[in-house]
């Protein structure tokens, strides 16, 4: 085991599902650079976003803490930037500290990053940036960038790695916009030899799910503007033919975005390996949340269902974790920075909730660690928003079940103009239903497992300091 503390490159993309990923089996496309950190290091099979939005993801992410502590809930909720989060452990720790790229939680006195010693972030498109000559924030003022994002935050990146001297450890965060909806390749738009396959439930008719989760306004068929495609179908398609059209439009755009970033984790892995900085460097690739790629015939996240709620996570430390594993128990993106602290030898603050999996990971962990968690703790707070009516739900996954409430907070309230909607419930077995077709909630046969799984969700609302209010129900 090296003595040397680890410096550590945190590469997190938005919306990149775990089935555009070549380790994670993708029949979709292939991604040899990201593919090569589990190679070398180790894939997550059970990473979990606790609430599917970008902004959310990102605070709990650095935080280490729950939307409801770090009071990013929503995409509309700025981030206290004051707050302890992992880097400014770190940097106080002696570490040289950086993120270049997606911030997209709030600009301005008290929003801007803080506890790093480099920031140089994405503005614009209302926090999202441009993929195209993007326009960048840093302490030296506004400027724009010529090129294209994915290839520009990388340069950045790399160029203040250059600027480092002395034996100081560092961290830095390279946050690609990509592949992040309006899908805007690098090479342009390029038609494929062969068409992408359609998932499996691509013609769900959600016969058995709750009018909450029905009136979500996300169907591929519907919902996806022609202008984030850039062109109209051909004339004369009837409806599944149009379906089928759009989703090969919109996959073609998406997995040409995510082709740059693979390009782009191997420029960034080639500066380790060409410096001989890779087996001593916490590596981590990741994205925010999931994305429903055609999955329910759906895009976007925000949904408790498996493609949203799931994460990629690869991570490699050859120096300290052997190559080639599979870690298999419950991680969420709440757990990464007290795991990444671990890594570094530095103590978490006190408020940070997660579990550390780093002992999970090492030859010898500590026989104080943690206990592998028994399930995760998930709360979507938007409600009804304009873009897609998705419902504010919470809910609770283990290993082989899945509960969510739909407790639609906010609806039917005077001068709203909404319809009072009640709250409704699904049930997930996921062993016997692995692509959640069939809500069991009203099943006798599950009466025990509703019970005890409502019985956990509660214990973890308590634990993590999450008690709803009375008029959510539960």
């Amino acid at each position: 085991m090296s003595e040397r503390r680890p410096n550590v490159v945190m590469i997190l993309t938005d919306d990149h599902a775990s089935r555009a990923i070549g380790a994670y089996g993708s029949v979709v496309n292939s991604t040899p650079r990201i593919d090569e950190i589990a190679r070398r290091g180790v894939l997550f099979q059970n990473c979990f976003v606790t609430n599917s939005l970008c902004s959310p993801s990102r605070a709990s992410i650095l935080t280490g803490t729950y939307s409801h502590v770090n009071g990013v809930t929503t995409l509309e909720t700025p981030i206290d930037a004051s707050q302890p989060t992992f880097v400014s452990q770190l940097k106080a720790a002696g570490y040289r500290t950086a993120i270049v790229g997606k911030w997209h939680m709030g600009h301005g006195p008290g929003h801007d990053p803080e506890g790093f010693d480099f920031w140089d972030v994405l503005v614009g498109s209302e926090g999202q940036g441009e993929y195209w000559n993007p326009l960048f924030l840093s302490e030296a003022g506004e400027r724009t960038v010529e090129g294209y994002a994915t290839d520009i935050i990388t340069d950045l990146a790399l160029s203040w790695l250059e600027t480092l001297d002395g034996d100081d450890p560092w961290c830095v965060l390279i946050y690609h916009k990509a592949p992040h909806r309006p899908w805007e390749p690098r090479e342009g738009s390029r038609p494929r030899a062969e068409s992408v396959p359609l998932p499996a439930t691509f013609d769900d008719d959600y016969a058995t799910r709750s009018a909450s989760v029905r009136r979500a306004t996300m169907r591929i068929a519907e919902h996806l503007a022609l202008e984030d495609l850039k062109t109209a179908p051909p004339a004369g398609l009837g409806y599944e033919d149009a379906a089928i059209w759009k989703y090969q439009r919109f996959m073609e755009d998406y997995l040409d975005c995510v082709r740059a970033v693979d390009e782009n984790v191997g420029r960034v892995i080639d500066w380790l390996d060409a410096r001989g900085r890779f087996d001593d460097t916490l590596l981590m690739y990741a994205s925010d949340q999931g994305f429903f790629l055609g999955d329910h015939g759906w895009f976007d996240k925000r949904l408790m269902f498996e493609e949203s709620l799931r994460m990629p996570l690869l991570l490699s430390l050859p120096s300290q974790v052997e190559a080639g594993g599979v870690h298999e128990g419950i991680v969420t993106n709440v757990d990464w920075a007290q795991s990444i602290l671990q890594a570094a030898g530095v103590e978490p603050v006190e408020r940070m909730q997660g579990r550390s999996f780093w002992g999970d990971l090492v030859a010898s962990p500590s026989p104080s660690a943690p206990p592998p968690a028994h399930g995760m703790y998930y709360r979507y707070w938007e409600n009804d928003d304009a873009s897609h009516r998705a419902p504010a739900h919470y809910g609770y996954r283990t290993r082989t079940h899945k509960l969510i409430y739909y407790y639609n907070d906010g609806l039917g309230l005077p001068g709203t103009g909404h319809f009072t909607y009640p709250p409704e419930w699904e049930l997930y077995d996921l062993v016997r239903d692995p692509e959640e077709l069939h809500n069991v909630y009203g099943d006798p046969s599950y009466a025990d497992v509703r019970d005890e799984l409502t019985a956990a969700m509660r214990s973890e609302q308590a634990r993590v300091g999450d008690l709803p209010h009375p008029s959510q129900g539960v």
